[in-house]
């Protein structure tokens, strides 16, 4: 038996990079997948590419800057599969270097808005289903940039901080339903958004950054019932960034 066979995973920022990743490691391991992002044919593609393991695919086109399509995502996911098992909280928008007093104050709200904002009320809107079913794994994506403030980064690491927070507040809350709640930290990662936002060419340029297939497997197993006994954390995946290698 695969290990996430039978379940059911909704996954948001699936178009690309580590929601992408992840989302066919889910599809490999057994489970059926709802993908969500701003993308309507990189999602097309990554359902099909899901869709070719033993569950079903589900591609949603939706801005998690609008509040309305986070309630839309939740319903739609639900109403195809009649629950959700497993939530993975990826999207999030990377900007590039700027100091606060440089700082747009629109894209610092939006950056807010899709990186934390819109977890917490996703979460919200699936707990429902999972408190019914008394049982579910939540995973929110944080960052090496969670664990301390930065230059420039104000905006970033102020959400990847609060989702730390918001994962052990959470966990608190639902473990006597059942449901774990769980934090990945990736150091760097080789992404199309960490490219963009940095100018980089990845790996080529910087050996060090981890492959998303790297944390994808870190997220198959906390989405698994072998991670009964880790909920209310946050799990550090630095890689060969880890500050004790410097």
């Amino acid at each position: 038996m695969q290990r996430l066979e039978g379940k059911v995973a909704l996954i948001t920022g699936a178009s690309r990079g580590i929601g992408r990743a992840i989302a066919v490691a889910f599809g490999q391991a057994g489970a059926s997948v709802a993908v969500t992002a701003r993308s309507t044919q990189a999602l097309e593609t990554l359902a099909t590419e899901v869709g070719q393991g033993r569950g079903e695919a589900l591609a949603m086109t939706a801005d998690l800057n609008v509040a309305a399509d986070i309630q839309r995502i939740a319903d739609t996911a639900l109403n195809r599969f009649g629950r959700i098992d497993i939530l993975v909280n990826n999207a999030g928008i990377v900007h590039p270097r700027v100091d606060l007093v440089d700082f747009d104050p629109a894209l610092w709200r939006q950056v807010i808005d899709v990186n934390l904002v819109a977890a917490a009320m996703l979460t919200k809107a699936i707990l429902p289903s999972m408190i019914a079913n008394q049982s579910g794994k939540i995973i929110n994506l944080s960052s090496i940039g969670g664990r301390r403030g930065d230059k420039g980064r104000s905006a970033y690491r102020v959400t990847k901080a609060g989702l730390i927070s918001l994962t052990e507040s959470v966990a608190a809350e639902v473990k006597p339903h059942g449901i774990d709640a769980v934090c990945i930290c990736p150091g760097g990662v080789d992404t199309e958004g960490y490219r963009e936002a940095f100018g980089s060419r990845g790996r080529t340029e910087n050996p060090k950054l981890m492959r998303p297939q790297e944390i994808a497997s870190l997220a198959v197993f906390l989405a698994s019932d072998e991670s009964s006994a880790v909920t209310g954390t946050a799990i550090d995946a630095f890689g060969s960034a880890n500050p004790l290698f410097t």
